[in-house]
C-alpha cells in the first residue's frame, strides 16, 4: 500500500500478536478440555473450532473496522495497515492451521 514499515507498524504487529496467541491458546485449551470429557480427537477439534469461530471472527471484525478509521492518517496508517492485514491473515491461520496442526500432533502422540 506504498507505506513504509515504521514504528507504529511494529506496534501494530506486537499488539496483534497478543490477540493471535490468545485465540490459538483458547482453541488448544478447548480441544484438550473436550478430550478430557471423553470426546474423540477429531470431534474435539471440530467442536472447539466451531465454538471459537464466532468470537474469533467478531474480534477480527472489531479490529479491522476500528483500524480502518486510521487509514487516512499519515502518521498511523502503517499501524492500521499492519493491524488490518495481519488480522485477516491470522484469522484464517487461527481457524484453519492451528486446529489442523494440533490434530496432527495429538494424533501422533496418542
Amino acid at each position: 500500500m506504498d507505506q513504509p514499515f515504521s514504528a507504529p507498524s511494529m506496534i501494530g504487529v506486537i499488539a496483534l500478536s497478543g490477540v493471535v496467541v490468545r485465540n490459538s491458546l483458547l482453541i488448544i485449551d478447548f480441544v484438550l478440555d473436550y478430550m478430557e470429557q471423553g470426546m474423540p480427537l477429531r470431534e474435539a477439534v471440530s467442536e472447539a473450532g466451531a465454538v471459537r469461530m464466532r468470537p474469533i471472527i467478531l474480534t477480527a471484525l472489531a479490529i479491522v473496522l476500528g483500524s480502518a478509521v486510521m487509514l487516512t492518517d499519515p502518521m498511523f496508517s502503517g499501524l492500521a495497515i499492519s493491524l488490518i492485514f495481519g488480522t485477516l491473515a491470522s484469522t484464517v491461520l487461527t481457524l484453519l492451521v492451528v486446529p489442523l496442526m494440533l490434530f496432527s500432533y495429538l494424533r501422533r502422540t496418542q
